[in-house]
C-alpha cells in the first residue's frame, strides 16, 4: 500500500469517529434535558401554592423569560414543556426553567368576555371572630370616651337621622361616625356581585379584619404587648393559609377605619401611640385602606371617611346632587371646628378670627359648645348654605367635615396638599383646581385676606367648580350595604376596582420580569400624582412634605 493512499485511510478512519462520538454526545445532551418521550407537547402547568411539585395539563401558556438580552425591546416567549403527572420544579436546569405563577387563571378570567366578573372575582377570607364579629359584640370597648355600640347598627351607618329641619333627604341619612368604615365596607364586600370560593379565580383577597376597631379599644391604658396581639395574631393565622402563599400577601388587602399613626408606633416605648401593624413585614406585603395615609410608606391608601349619606337607590344620590346645584348660598365662605392652641403650627384661630370679622363669612365654633358642631343638621345646613368651606388640617392632616363640605355641594378650601389632593388620589380628578382652592398656610401666617382672594374667583368658574363638587358626590359615599346601587360607582367600587387594578398590574409585571427597583418609597405622595410617561422630580408641594409628620390623634 502506497503511503498517500494509508494516511487518507487513516484520516477518513478519524473523521468517521469524531462524528460518531459527536452524534452520542448530542444524544446523550438531549435526553437529559427532557425532550425524550412521544406524548411530547402540553401548553399548561399549574403550580398548587402549597407544594414543591408543578401539575401539567392541557390549554395553558407557560411565560419564558429567557429572551435574547441583545435585542431592543425583547417580547417573552412561550415555552413548551413536556407532560407527566407529576414534574418537579428542580427537574429542569435554572436557564431552561419557564416562569409559571400560580395566579395565571385568575388572569385569564378577564379574557372570558362571557363573565360579567372575568378578571373581577374577591376571595373573602373566613377569619375567625376574633378578628371581626367579637369586636361588635363588645362594641362598648372601643371607645374610652363614649359608647361606640349605636354606631355599629344598621351594618355600621348608626341610627337614622331625623330630617324635622328639612336639610336632609327623606331616606339614606344616618347618624354615621366617622371610624366605622371597617364595618361598613365589610358589609359591603358580601353584596360584591363577583365573590368566589375558589382562591385560583381571585383577582385580590379581602381581609376582613377590623384594624380600626382593634386599634382604638387599646389606645389608651394598654401596654405594647396588649396593643399588638391581634395584629401579630392575624398575620400568623394569614401566613399558615395556601391564599396567602400565592402571592406572599402582595395581592391581599384589609380596611382600617382610622388614621394611619394609629398603626405606626415607631418603637416599643409604653408612652408611644398606637400599635405597629403597619411596620410588620407581612402588613407591608399587604394593600391597607385607611381614612388617612402616611405620604412616606406605600403600603397604606386613602379612602373616604364616611359621611351621613348612604342612599340604597340611584335615585336618591341624583335626587340629592339635583337639590345641591340649586342651593341658594347667601355665605362666601364657612368654617367649622374648633381652635388648636396646644399646637403652635395651627392655621385654624386665624380661621376662625377671619370669618368672624368677615360680613360674608359663617363659623359654626366647636371650642365653646360642641353639642353644636356634633349635631349632623347643624354642620350639613351650614354648609349647604355656604360657597366655600373652609378645611384646614385636623388633629392629622386630614378630617371627616371635607366629605361633609363636599356632599353639601361646598367648594372646599385646603391649606395642606396632605390634606385631600395626596390621599384620596383613586377618587378624585388630578386637577384639584377643578373641584377646590388651594390656599397655603404660609400665606394665612401673613394675614392674606381669604374674604378678598375668594371674591376674585369668576362668577362662571365658581359655578363650573361647584358642578364638579357635586359630580364628585357618588365617588365619595358609601352606598346602605343592604342594597346595591344599579349604575352609580360608590367610595366602595372605586376602592375595590383599584386594588384590583393595582394587583392585576403586579401580576402582569411578575410575568413580563418587571422590577420598581427605582422606587422610592419615602416619595410615596409623589408616584399618585404623576401623569403617563412622567418621572419623580422636583415638585411644588415638597416643603409640605419636608416637616415632621403630624401629631397623632382624631380627626375633627
Amino acid at each position: 500500500m502506497e503511503k498517500g493512499s494509508y494516511v487518507f485511510q487513516q484520516t477518513r478512519i478519524y473523521t468517521v469517529g469524531l462524528v460518531f462520538s459527536l452524534f452520542w454526545i448530542c444524544l446523550i445532551f438531549f435526553h437529559f434535558q427532557g425532550f425524550e418521550g412521544t406524548n411530547f407537547w402540553t401548553t399548561n402547568l399549574q403550580i398548587s401554592p402549597n407544594s414543591n411539585q408543578s401539575r401539567v395539563s392541557e390549554s395553558e401558556t407557560v411565560v419564558n423569560h429567557d429572551v435574547n438580552h441583545d435585542q431592543q425591546n425583547p417580547e417573552p416567549s412561550v415555552s413548551l414543556v413536556p407532560q407527566s403527572e407529576n414534574v418537579k420544579n428542580d427537574s429542569f436546569e435554572p436557564f431552561d426553567r419557564p416562569r409559571v405563577f400560580p395566579f395565571m387563571n385568575a388572569m385569564r378570567t378577564a379574557d372570558n368576555k362571557t363573565d360579567p366578573c372575568g378578571g373581577k372575582y374577591v376571595y373573602v377570607h373566613d377569619l375567625p371572630p376574633r378578628f371581626n364579629e367579637d369586636m361588635i359584640k363588645d362594641c362598648g370597648s372601643i371607645n374610652k370616651w363614649f359608647d361606640m355600640c349605636k354606631f355599629t347598627t344598621n351594618c355600621g351607618l348608626g341610627p337614622p337621622l331625623n330630617n324635622t329641619e328639612n336639610v336632609f333627604s327623606d331616606d339614606g341619612w344616618y347618624a354615621t361616625n366617622q371610624f366605622t368604615v371597617d364595618v361598613i365596607f365589610y358589609n359591603r364586600m358580601k353584596q360584591y356581585e363577583c365573590l368566589t370560593n375558589d382562591s385560583s379565580m381571585a383577582a385580590a383577597f379581602f381581609v376582613p379584619f377590623y384594624a380600626g376597631f382593634d386599634a382604638a379599644r387599646y389606645l389608651w391604658g394598654y401596654n405594647v404587648s396588649v396593643r399588638d396581639a391581634a395584629s401579630l395574631d392575624l398575620v400568623d393565622w394569614l401566613q399558615k393559609r395556601d391564599e396567602w402563599k400565592i402571592m406572599n400577601g402582595k395581592d391581599h388587602f384589609l380596611v382600617g377605619g382610622r388614621i394611619t399613626w394609629d398603626f405606626r408606633r415607631l418603637t416599643d416605648e409604653e408612652t408611644d401611640w398606637g400599635n405597629k401593624f403597619l411596620f410588620l413585614p407581612a402588613a407591608r406585603n399587604m394593600s391597607v385602606l385607611l381614612i388617612e395615609s402616611s405620604p412616606w410608606n406605600s403600603n397604606d391608601f386613602a379612602i373616604p371617611y364616611p359621611t351621613y349619606f348612604h342612599p340604597s337607590k340611584d335615585s336618591e344620590v341624583s335626587d340629592w346632587q339635583d337639590r345641591m346645584m340649586k342651593m341658594e348660598r347667601k355665605h362666601l365662605f364657612c368654617f367649622a371646628g374648633a381652635p388648636r392652641p396646644g399646637s403652635p403650627k395651627s392655621i385654624r384661630s386665624r380661621l376662625i378670627d377671619q370669618c368672624r370679622d368677615s360680613r360674608v363669612g359663617k363659623l359654626l365654633e366647636c371650642g365653646a359648645d360642641e353639642s353644636k358642631c356634633h349635631s349632623p343638621s347643624n354642620v350639613v345646613k351650614m354648609f349647604q348654605s355656604s360657597v366655600f368651606c373652609l378645611q384646614p388640617q385636623g388633629d392629622s392632616y386630614t378630617r371627616r367635615s371635607a366629605f361633609d363640605s363636599i356632599l353639601a355641594g361646598c367648594i372646599p378650601v385646603f391649606f395642606h396638599p396632605g390634606s385631600f389632593y395626596t390621599q384620596y388620589t383613586w377618587h378624585l380628578p388630578k386637577d384639584y383646581m377643578k373641584y377646590s382652592v388651594f390656599i397655603p398656610e404660609a400665606d394665612i401666617r401673613r394675614n392674606i385676606s381669604i374674604e378678598q382672594r375668594l371674591s376674585q374667583i369668576d362668577p362662571d368658574k365658581i359655578n363650573k367648580m361647584r358642578e364638579e363638587v357635586i359630580n364628585l358626590i357618588p365617588r365619595l359615599i358609601y352606598a346602605d350595604p343592604r342594597s346595591k346601587l344599579e349604575t352609580t360607582k360608590d367610595a366602595f367600587d372605586v376602592s375595590v376596582d383599584a386594588i384590583i387594578s393595582k394587583v392585576t398590574k403586579l401580576r402582569q409585571d411578575m410575568i413580563d420580569g418587571r422590577t420598581d427597583d427605582d422606587f422610592i418609597e419615602e416619595l410615596s405622595w409623589k408616584y399618585a400624582l404623576l401623569e403617563e410617561g412622567e418621572y419623580i422630580g422636583v415638585h411644588e408641594w415638597d416643603p409640605f412634605f419636608a416637616k415632621q409628620k403630624p401629631d397623632d390623634g382624631n380627626s375633627n
